[in-house]
């Protein structure tokens, strides 16, 4: 989901300006989103060998370029000079662009290094590193299934260490780097397309001085010159921002626990690519952390749909 919606889903609900609209276009737009988001990876292999670092850098700014475009065609180029022109914003939109970009940049590492089922893991745990960065920087309590929850996620990262014979770095920096996104970029109070294109608009500057810097040290213009790697870099930036534009679509259409579902389609797609598409090797005991990863997200799961039929009931 590198690129993807920013922050904790489970904590999205409806507008109430929405809550009337049919929901079928928004599970449509949900769909899609999560679909693209966990068909990710085949676009990316598609750069195989080209370094990480100017994967982000050209993603940066194609991503740019489509947003400001969507922006421009529906007439919110405002929203932009009023989230530049606020300086809490602008220091929430800040942050979260490095996390972004951190985000990304680890995550095309790691499709670049054969490790997919890697990031399939890290997206697995986000739900619950948003859990945990709530109780860590807002002093949010839990109750005890989400204890549990959390309880068997870490050992479910335990036996992932063993599994991979090291502590699942990559993993670990995907679930924390966007879960930290989330927070900051909620802090922000800016819609979905704007945030997207100040983020990058940010980024924009190191992204330019390290295209430059790679046109200066290879004495050439390097993948951009091959017109097929050239097609797949532009393609990142509609690979980036289309399914956070679906996404922005349907939670404003979609019920809480809808959104919460869906969330879980575009790391098991990921998960699928790996094993069958990419022929990463699943080991019995990187099975067994899968396994109690999807029980710690079934507990937690159930236990939010428990306690928000309750809330509805009273």
């Amino acid at each position: 989901m590198s690129g993807l919606a920013g922050g904790n889903t489970l904590a999205t609900t409806p507008s109430p300006a929405a809550a009337g609209r049919p929901a079928h276009g928004g599970l449509l737009a949900g769909l899609g989103a999560y679909l693209m988001w966990g068909l990710l990876p085949l676009l990316f292999k598609l750069l195989d060998g080209v370094d990480a670092a100017l994967v982000v850098a050209d993603r940066t700014v194609w991503s740019l370029l489509l947003v400001g475009a969507i922006l421009l065609a529906w007439r919110r180029l405002g929203e932009v000079r009023t989230a530049l022109a606020d300086r809490a914003t602008r220091r929430s939109m800040l942050i979260s662009s490095l996390l972004l970009a951190a985000n990304w940049l680890v995550y095309v590492y790691a499709i670049d290094t054969d490790q997919v089922l890697e990031t399939s893991f890290g997206y697995f745990i986000n739900p619950l590193a948003n859990v945990v960065l709530g109780m860590v920087l807002l002093g949010e309590r839990q109750n005890r299934w989400q204890t549990v929850a959390i309880a068997i996620a870490a050992v479910a990262i335990g036996i992932q260490a063993v599994g991979v014979g090291r502590v699942p770095y990559i993993a670990l920096a995907l679930a924390l780097t966007f879960a930290a996104y989330g927070y900051f970029r909620k802090t922000a109070r800016v819609s979905s397309a704007t945030g997207l294109f100040v983020e990058t608009l940010l980024l924009l500057p190191l992204a330019i001085g390290y295209l430059a810097f790679t046109f200066v040290r290879d004495g050439g213009v390097g993948p951009h010159a091959d017109p097929f790697l050239m097609t797949v870099l532009v393609l990142t930036g509609p690979g980036t921002a289309l399914p956070l534009l679906l996404f922005a679509y349907a939670v404003q259409r979609l019920r809480l626990t809808t959104i919460g579902m869906l969330q879980y389609l575009a790391p098991s797609l990921t998960f699928t690519l790996a094993v069958v598409f990419f022929g990463e090797p699943l080991s019995p005991i990187r099975l067994l952390s899968f396994g109690l990863i999807w029980l710690s997200l079934a507990v937690y799961s159930v236990e939010s749909w428990v306690r928000l039929r309750r809330r509805a009931s009273a």
